[in-house]
């Protein structure tokens, strides 16, 4: 099965999992761009992969990024200074996305920002005709990850999701080597996630900085009083705004497990986990170990998250090994690959991107810089089959997380029905596929 053909059968099966069917796009585009048309952008989030985003966007031809987008004007101020200084050009500022939203010379809309603000942000853009960029994850929940497919669908949108693995030619050639049946018959895909993560401390409440709109950067989720312990990254540790690592970094991971299994969501679902290290502001767990099991296909993906000193294993401490009756194959990070054949785990097929990124992300030229090329084609020929990561996997990859996620907090097995995207005779927990949205930023029933 060739690269294209294995996507679409990803997509195929992944894209039924709604409880109805999802109906196609009758919306004729705003605009459809031409080999030379310069298409115009918003980045939204500067902070932290907001740069990485700009970076991406001013490497391609012809894009122009019109747009800074983030409630923090500080964060802004900084961002203008140096695009200035690295590019030679001007760039508006904007705290309040809706505004962007109302700019018609936009085109395209970068989504840097929180998880909590991904999904609404996604499908406000679809609503105001625009083509979206969306960081990892995708959504913050299940329920609006699969509003955000609908969005993209109603209203004929391009959506990437910021998986670029998917990009990478050393890992698009690891799956074929999977799906050619290189190591076998393969049964079981880790992820791991193996990083270095201090303790963020407990700074308790403090008042809001001058500069920024604490109401717009909580948007959908609680409101509480400002704290640092929150505000710009550490957001990622608490469950009413991040997902924890498997939802920031192990995204990438819980992605590749699904593409390379070809499977969508599970059926049952059991998590471990805690807080061992420090006694700190975190409400995720530092320590989590998630079993994703899939009867029909009988398949299982495990993920797992270290945050303190451990050990790699066969060269990588994030990334994915895929194991099968005949070898297994080890994926380092975003763009190297290896395998091992036999009882004996003797060396086999190997590969790796090679060379420095144009923009400077990552390790090599093929993943971050070819999945915004990869969007932008498809924006140009408005033609979301193109897409190396569609809305669809912001949606499954994201909501694999999201699983693992309320397994962990309701401390038992689940059993899930991936077709109606419920909890099976599971009240409680179905109560945890979405949330309450503060008034004025609910994430619609009705896209």
């Amino acid at each position: 099965m060739d690269k294209e053909s294995s996507r679409r059968s990803f997509i195929k099966k992944s894209a039924v999992a709604g409880s109805a069917a999802l109906i196609a796009p009758t919306i004729v585009p705003s605009s459809v761009f031409g080999a030379n048309d310069r298409i115009n952008a918003a980045v939204l989030g500067l902070n932290g992969r907001g740069k990485s985003h700009i970076q991406g966007f001013m490497s391609q031809k012809n894009v122009k990024i019109k747009t800074f987008c983030d409630p923090d004007m500080n964060i802004l101020k900084e961002r203008q200074k140096s695009f200035k200084e690295k590019y030679n050009a001007d760039v508006v500022l904007e705290q309040d996305l809706r505004k962007v939203m109302d700019d018609k010379e936009i085109d395209v809309i970068s989504i840097a920002s929180p998880n909590h603000w991904h999904a609404l942000t996604t499908i406000w853009a679809c609503q105001a005709g625009k083509d979206v960029y969306v960081e990892k994850p995708g959504s913050h929940n299940i329920w609006e990850g699969r509003k955000m497919v609908e969005a993209a669908q109603k209203y004929d949108r391009i959506v990437q999701h910021g998986v670029q693995l998917r990009s990478s030619p050393a890992v698009q050639e690891a799956i074929q080597l999977i799906r050619d049946g290189y190591i076998g018959n393969v049964y079981m895909a880790r992820g791991l996630v193996f990083r270095w993560r201090p303790s963020i401390g407990d700074k308790g409440f403090s008042p809001v900085p001058e500069g920024l709109d604490y109401d717009l950067w909580t948007g959908p989720a609680p409101k509480t009083p400002f704290t640092e312990n929150l505000v710009h990254y550490n957001w990622h540790w608490n469950f009413d705004y991040g997902n924890g690592d498997v939802g920031n970094q192990g995204i990438h991971e819980t992605d590749l497990c699904m593409w390379g299994l070809d499977v969508g969501l599970p059926t049952k679902i059991t998590s471990m986990g805690g807080k061992f290290l420090w006694d700190d502001a975190k409400t995720v767990p530092e320590v989590l170990t998630s079993v994703y099991k899939y009867p029909d296909e009988n398949k299982i993906i495990q993920f797992e998250v270290r945050p303190w000193c451990t050990n790699a294993e066969d060269g990588a401490t994030v990334g994915n090994i895929f194991y099968g009756d005949k070898g297994y194959l080890v994926v380092d990070g975003y763009d190297k690959y290896q395998t091992f054949l036999g009882k004996d785990r003797t060396p086999g097929k190997s590969g790796s991107d090679g060379g420095q990124a144009a923009s400077g992300m990552d390790r090599g030229a093929g993943g971050t810089d070819g999945h915004f090329a990869n969007f932008i084609e498809a924006v140009r020929k408005h033609d979301a089959s193109i897409l190396n990561g569609p809305v669809e996997t912001a949606h499954l990859s994201s909501g694999l997380a999201h699983l693992g996620n309320i397994a962990y907090q309701l401390d038992r097995v689940l059993t899930f029905n991936p077709k109606s995207e419920t909890f099976v005779n599971d009240p409680e927990a179905d109560a945890m596929l979405r949330r309450n949205y503060r008034p004025g930023f609910e994430v619609p029933d009705k896209v």
